[in-house]
């Protein structure tokens, strides 16, 4: 599937950002701990179907929120490998009245809630969260999203 490129859900976002700074910190990272390097792989391959990486704000904030998590040296590490991505990315900004009126907000939160607001077909969303897929996909169509785990799978 070509698309102008994917909005990435933050756990996958987490670990383009520890996968890129280096393979071997995946298993470290102890919000990755159900990831693998060559779920790292799979994900850079899927991303390269598209032409960027989308994100939001409030992506970038759970992202970073996760990141911290992480303990020096390698966070500092981290969080530059964070900015890099980040000035490659493609942010899309909605506002959390909007996102909050989304009839989702109350079971997913604000983030997941946003990225139902810019999901299309021509941006897809890529996620692992099956609920967040399964939501995609009923309001907005087939199309709209990508679940991580049905790649993983195969």
């Amino acid at each position: 599937m070509s698309t102008a490129g994917y909005f990435v859900d933050a756990n996958l976002f987490l670990l383009l950002v520890v996968g890129t700074e280096g393979r071997e910190l995946i298993p470290k990272h102890r919000r990755l701990e159900k990831y693998t390097a060559e779920d790292y792989d799979l994900l850079r391959d899927l991303l390269s179907r598209g032409r960027r990486v989308f994100v939001t704000p409030n992506t970038l904030t759970e992202t970073s929120n996760l990141l911290a998590q992480h303990g020096d040296p390698e966070r500092s590490r981290l969080f530059r490998m964070l900015r890099l991505i980040i000035m490659e990315s493609a942010e899309v900004v909605v506002a959390s009245v909007e996102a909050s009126a989304n009839g989702a907000f109350e079971r997913l939160g604000l983030t997941d809630a946003a990225l139902l607001e810019v999901a299309t077909a021509e941006t897809p969303l890529l996620t692992v969260d099956f609920g967040l897929y399964y939501q995609a996909t009923i309001t907005k169509g087939y199309d709209t999203a990508v679940n991580f785990t049905h790649y993983r799978n195969l």
